[in-house]
This record gives structure tokens, sequence and C-alpha cells, in this order.
């Protein structure tokens, strides 16, 4: 699964603004290395990329759970569905989340190397 795939199935619209979350992780971290010979612009850059990475684990945790909301009311107008059906909607649901708890640990991981190569 490509990409754009994995945005398409995880649902374009919270996969789309969790995108836009990741860009600004990135953009935010890498002002944060750019003005390292200012502590205080640095440290603003940082907090503010934190923020984002616990939005965006937030909204995932967010995304899953309307997914599921959906699929369950999908499941009780349906009545009998088979568990190779369950579990896809399961699968599919959880993307938001995996995507949002990737962002967070990107941030994370940033901000350690930015505070051991801190002077």
């Amino acid at each position: 699964m490509n990409f754009i795939e994995f945005h398409i199935e995880g649902g374009i619209e919270f996969m789309s603004v969790l995108f836009l979350l990741l860009l600004g992780v990135i953009v935010t971290s890498v002002l944060t290395f750019k003005n390292r010979a200012d502590n205080i612009k640095a440290n603003k850059w940082l907090k503010i990329s934190q923020d984002i990475a616990l939005f965006a684990l937030v909204l995932g945790i967010l995304g899953q759970l309307v997914g599921l909301l959906a699929a369950f009311q999908a499941l009780e107008e349906m009545g009998e569905v088979s568990q190779g059906i369950l579990a896809g909607g399961l699968k599919i649901s959880s993307y938001t989340t995996v995507y949002g708890i990737f962002i967070f640990l990107l941030a994370k991981l940033f901000k350690i190397i930015f505070q051991f190569t801190q002077k």
C-alpha cells in the first residue's frame, strides 16, 4: 500500500489534517535547529512542535473513535456480518491512530536529538 492509498483508506478527512500536522512538526523542528544559537527562539519552536505532536496524537485517537462509531452503526444496521468484514473495519479505523502516534514519536525524537546536541 502506498502513501496515497493509506490516506484514502484511513479516511481522507482525518488523514489530511494529520498530514498537515506532520508537515507542521517537521517545519517547527527544522526552525528549532535553525535557531539553536538563540535559546529563547529555539525553545519556542520546540514547544510549538511538541504541542502540534500532542494534538496529532489526540486527533488520531479521535479519528479512530469516529471510525469505530460509524462502523458499529453500520454493523447494527446490517445485522449479522462476517468476522473478516469486522476485522477489516477495525484495521482501517486504526490507521489514524497509528499515523498520530508516528507524528508524536517523530516530534519526540526531534526533541531528544535537539536536547542531546544542545551546548
